[in-house]
């Protein structure tokens, strides 16, 4: 972004500051945000309080959705950080384009991500996958792109080169402690294993959940059974559930607990790591501008960590849908048929050493020449689309 840019985006927040200096309700607070040019991703900051602390050239946002007390899911609360307004600026407009470009649905689109530059460089990237034969990405987007770079990348028919994963021993759960069972292992459906997610939370009626991969199922839910166990080796599977609600689109199956044992939000590792929360949209988006990893444990190939190569992204790969709000990160050797249903996290910055937040839902992985990543949905979208928080 230009000088001029910068100079007009930080002279519009002081005058946004000097329109709500004498206090106003939240309600107010956005209005005048959006009168003052901010009109997308206000509601994720805080408020009043935290806009006016702010320097001139710095934003709050809600990075992340933590729990104050780390035995209590339903202590969830947000939590902001400052980052420079042009970065914002960059990166809420790349959102944006990001979005008109799977609601336009181009001939040959295949899907999109927006790739945050660092918080000194007020830059944003959106990568486009396009088929040989789609149309030019420059052409379709026009004048919708200005200021913002777009990466086109051109992908070759994914049907025909698919290889098949290579064999491994899944990850049973060695023991149950205190009656619950950690995430990282493995998990059996009717018709295929899976991997076991942390307990999955949703406020109506403060009920958890066990969570895998919606695509461990059969297509025709209403002819399957929706048991979910836990195998173990050389001892009997343990019933743990039956699904409650299928989410399709986010791949996600959450199966309500109907046995002796229980979900937890710990991650099956040495140090079995604590779930205290979530990332936001936001929150991800900083943690490429930190040029940070993600990390994830899975039932075949076990715990590894990757850069995080987009987020809000859609793809549009695998079905007769795109799914949308997804995360792409590591590469295509970090997920394998059976790792589907485990999370991505990261250390939390502000907890205790053990302390790690959700950055997504991993589902399947690359298999085309030329990119490689997992994909997933963004714990974040999960939320806004149904409630649920980790």
């Amino acid at each position: 972004m230009s000088e001029a840019h910068t100079e007009q985006s930080a002279q519009r927040l002081a005058t946004v500051r000097d329109r709500i200096n004498r206090g106003m309700d939240r309600r107010s607070f956005l209005r005048t945000l959006v009168s003052g040019g901010y009109a997308l991703g206000m509601a994720t900051w805080l408020g009043v309080d935290d806009f006016l602390a702010a320097d001139d050239g710095e934003v709050p946002v809600v990075t992340a959705l933590v729990r104050e007390d780390p035995d209590d899911p339903w202590s969830i609360r947000e939590r902001t950080r400052t980052v420079p307004a042009e970065w914002y600026a960059a990166v809420e407009s790349a959102f944006e384009l990001n979005q008109r470009l799977a609601r336009i649905a181009f001939t040959g689109y295949l899907g999109s991500a927006v790739v945050p530059g660092d918080h000194e460089s007020g830059t944003a990237t959106v990568s486009v996958g396009v088929s040989g034969d789609g149309h030019s990405v420059s052409e379709m987007v026009g004048e919708l792109a200005e200021g913002i770079d777009i990466k086109a990348e051109t992908i070759i028919d994914v049907d025909e080169i698919q290889n098949g994963p290579e064999h491994r021993e899944p990850r049973f759960a060695d023991s149950i402690l205190d009656g619950g069972v950690p995430s990282g292992v493995a998990c059996e459906t009717p018709s295929s294993m899976a991997t076991l997610g942390p307990a999955l939370y949703h406020p109506d009626g403060q009920r958890q959940f066990f969570v895998t991969a919606e695509h461990a199922f059969m297509d025709d839910h209403d002819t399957t059974d929706g048991t979910l166990h836990l195998p173990r080796e050389e001892r009997d599977a343990i019933e743990l559930g039956t699904v409650a609600r299928y989410h399709p689109a986010e791949d996600v199956a959450a199966v309500e607990p109907t046995g002796r044992v229980e979900p937890t939000s710990r991650i099956e590792t040495p140090r079995q790591p604590r779930v205290r929360g979530q990332f936001t949209k936001f929150g991800l988006a900083d943690l490429v501008a930190q040029d940070a990893e993600l990390e994830k444990v899975g039932a075949l190939s076990g715990h590894t960590t990757g850069k995080i190569q987009g987020v809000d992204a859609v793809t549009c790969f695998t079905d007769e849908f795109c799914r949308r709000g997804q995360i792409r990160w590591g590469g295509e050797m970090d997920l394998t048929d059976g790792d589907s249903g485990s999370v991505s996290y990261h250390r939390d910055p502000e907890g205790e050493d053990d302390d790690v937040l959700i950055a997504g839902f991993n589902n399947a992985r690359t298999w085309w020449p030329g990119q490689s990543y997992v994909w997933g949905v963004g714990a974040y979208r999960l939320t806004e689309q149904h409630g649920y928080h980790f």
